[in-house]
């Protein structure tokens, strides 16, 4: 298995259960592939560089896991798709592995 990061962000009045479920989501999509989640880290609000949908600050979420590189691509999928969820980046760590 190989390391990752995903750094994905939601809006600030985005609900509790929202974020819960988007959380769920992901831990779901890693462990169903047996992946697992080194940490993750809420970053908490921060500006945005420019503004997005109407955004102009967001609430951060870092996640570390480790999973198989055929299974990146369904986190992304299920990612896209989740419509609370406004940008993510999911990339490799070579110095984790």
């Amino acid at each position: 298995m190989k390391a990752y990061e995903l750094l994905y962000f939601v809006a600030p009045n985005t609900e509790d259960d929202t974020r819960s479920a988007i959380q769920a989501r992901i831990e779901g999509v890693l462990t169903d592939s047996k992946g697992k989640i080194d940490n993750i880290d809420d970053w908490g609000r921060h500006k945005l560089a420019y503004e997005i949908d109407g955004l102009t600050d967001a609430d951060y979420i870092l996640v570390d896991f480790h999973a198989d590189p055929a299974e990146i691509a369904e986190l992304d999928r299920v990612l896209r798709i989740t419509d609370a969820v406004t940008r993510h980046m999911i990339v490799a760590r070579t110095d984790r592995d």
